[in-house]
């Protein structure tokens, strides 16, 4: 064998490690496990401190979250259209397919039907969902101006004096006459006020047998308007 030989093995052959820097890379090892470990742990918890907030939260959060950020980012956008001078609801249909749009006047038909008066609770529901829906669009600079103003008594409270602290604004009092003169012509189209007739048979004493009758007439004039007949003209048995 060579010298040459016998240096390229003693190059290839793998050096023993003394016991002080096998302690050495153990504890570098374990070392490194540790801070492995603490952070899997830190994380956990924060995994654990986030799910516990998720689970305490509403469960149509998110689905609120998402149409506040929807609500918020059209309104910015209606905005800048009125400082274009554009009509944004123009604006916001030309960008939007024939198929989407009637998709979306599929929707609002479905989601607000006129299911007619059924209770008085019903029409009340109803009606305080149309007042909210039209109302417009939360002023945000005025709601911070007024809440700096009032301090504490701009959310009220039990020992809180606010009678006479909040004028109305002028906008504000417009808005809602219109809102009452539309109601009171909506409410003119659908009275229930009948004309007398003059010429009609009278079979009742008073209104409330008059009622009475005519619901009798509903449901039973169609089985019992022979025996009318025959009473009316006497050949009855």
């Amino acid at each position: 064998m060579s010298a040459t030989t016998a240096e390229e093995e003693a190059s290839t052959t793998p050096k023993e490690m003394t016991f002080a820097e096998k302690q050495a890379e153990r504890m570098k090892r374990l070392r490194s496990l540790h801070s492995a470990r603490n952070e899997a742990r830190t994380h956990n918890h924060q995994e654990v401190v986030a799910e516990e907030a998720r689970n305490k939260l509403p469960p149509n959060y998110d689905a609120k979250r998402r149409q506040a950020e929807w609500l918020l980012d059209d309104q910015a956008k209606r905005e800048e259209a009125e400082k274009s001078g554009k009509n944004y609801d123009r604006v916001k249909l030309l960008n939007i397919s024939a198929t989407e749009a009637e998709r979306l006047e599929r929707k609002k038909k479905k989601r607000n039907p006129d299911e007619g008066f059924s209770t008085y609770d019903q029409a009340t529901i109803r009606q305080y969902n149309r007042l909210v829906k039209n109302m417009p669009a939360p002023d945000m600079e005025q709601y911070d101006k007024q809440k700096q103003k009032y301090g504490d008594a701009f959310y009220g409270g039990p020992n809180v004096i606010i009678h006479g602290m909040h004028e109305d604004r002028k906008q504000a009092i417009d808005r809602m006459v219109d809102d009452l003169e539309g109601q009171i012509a909506k409410r003119a189209k659908y009275s229930r006020r009948r004309i007398h007739n003059d010429d009609a048979d009278i079979d009742y004493i008073n209104e409330r047998n008059a009622k009475f009758n005519k619901k009798l007439e509903r449901f039973y004039g169609q089985h019992t308007a022979e025996i009318k007949q025959n009473l009316e003209r006497g050949t009855a048995i």
